[in-house]
């Protein structure tokens, strides 16, 4: 059982932030974007990168196959599926990309999209959709996220007859609002339209059950709030839609003289690739378990919420929903004074060396701030201290 600790307590924590080497001189405040890794999965890696550079032949031929599928197995215990419903991939963009190859769409058919998507998911299917002659449709979500029925039928008046997949976020990258998706999920499936819900930010920012979930497609990186390596993800493949899917990438699948009988092993072996980071993500998986997914969500949803609460008051701005709606887990979206702020970003860096980014979305700008283990209230204290000194700058 793993202990608990005071989430509101810094020194009880002060222990487990060790164990992430950050660059002293950086105010990391951006994994949402891109994880740092704590060093016991650095170490996994390396361990597998130093075999892999001392026997190749070794780790390619006989260790590379089983130790994918008890990655996976492990993934899948995490995830709440089987290990047969998932494909490690780079991340969630290329995983949307095997989605957007794979899925049967003809002429005339429509795919629903929503305003708060990440901009490569729908340059993604604006490609797919023209090649085909099919049609891209985005629902307009409400300014203000204020109820699960008012979000789902704001999504669900995008529908028409002509829909063949619905695709929205999991937790949102410009707005980082938490999507009610079981509930939009089972609604969608009820049209007879199929659901891929794209994820990235949510494996141990919030609970999964995939197979509860009941979605056709779930895609989702691990290199963020899962702290497993850069370029480790996943696609979750529901067992009535895995006929159709096929790698981006067409090789062995698995070493002859095995040949692939399901559709998880096409994407097996894909050539000679750093293997590395797979291979290390029980690692990440074990290291949040030690710690308590629990303790971990109260920690980092309580270091949001003090982040939230301070920006608000200097900015005199309110999120798009309310925190204690559930709108908001590890991150929280502030946004900022009317004008243009294109170089606050840049500012916040090269003046103050704190990395977090500012969205320009729907014709305003706003500050997202990621919180995790190895954020600590000093680093929020530094960047209050530059957002005062920057806003007063601009009065």
């Amino acid at each position: 059982m793993p202990q608990q600790r005071r989430f509101d307590h810094c020194e009880d924590w002060e222990y487990i932030r060790s164990n992430w080497d950050i660059r002293p001189d950086t105010n990391y405040l951006n994994h949402g974007s891109f994880g740092i890794s704590p060093r016991p999965v650095l170490e996994a890696r390396r361990r597998w990168m130093d075999e892999c550079d001392r026997q190749p032949m070794d780790v390619y031929i006989r260790l590379v196959e089983p130790e994918l599928r008890r990655t996976r197995e492990r993934l899948g215990r995490f995830l709440g599926t089987a290990r047969t419903n998932l494909a490690l991939v780079e991340n969630a963009t290329y995983a949307m990309n095997v989605v957007a190859e794979s899925f049967p769409l003809g002429f005339g058919d429509e795919v629903l999209l929503s305003d708060h998507e990440y901009g490569a998911v729908v340059r993604i299917w604006q490609r797919r959709t023209e090649r085909v002659g099919a049609k891209l449709v985005i629902a307009k979500m409400p300014e203000r996220f204020e109820s699960v029925d008012q979000v789902r039928d704001a999504y669900l008046a995008g529908l028409t007859n002509r829909t063949r997949l619905a695709v929205f976020s999991h937790i949102t990258s410009p707005t980082a609002l938490i999507w009610p998706v079981a509930e939009m999920t089972k609604a969608i499936r009820s049209r007879g339209v199929a659901v891929c819900i794209d994820g990235p930010h949510a494996p141990a920012q919030v609970p999964l059950d995939l197979d509860a979930l009941d979605c056709d497609f779930y895609l989702a990186s691990c290199h963020k709030w899962l702290c497993a390596p850069l370029g480790t993800g996943f696609i979750y493949v529901h067992p009535r839609q895995q006929e159709i899917m096929q790698p981006l990438v067409k090789s062995w699948g698995l070493l002859p003289p095995a040949f692939p009988a399901s559709w998880d092993e096409e994407f097996l072996w894909q050539g000679t690739r750093d293997y590395s980071g797979f291979l290390a993500i029980p690692a990440a998986i074990d290291f949040l378990e030690q710690i308590g997914l629990d303790n971990f969500r109260q920690r980092t949803y309580w270091l949001a919420q003090l982040a939230e609460q301070e920006l608000c008051k200097r900015t005199g701005e309110q999120p798009l929903g309310d925190r204690s709606g559930g709108w908001y887990g590890t991150m929280t979206h502030v946004p900022l004074p009317a004008g243009d702020w294109s170089n606050l970003q840049r500012d916040l860096w090269e003046k103050f060396r704190i990395e977090a980014p500012v969205v320009h979305f729907q014709d305003r700008w706003f500050i997202r701030v990621s919180c995790h283990l190895h954020t600590t209230r000093t680093n929020l204290n530094h960047l209050f201290q530059a957002m005062d000194h920057l806003l007063s700058n601009r009065t």
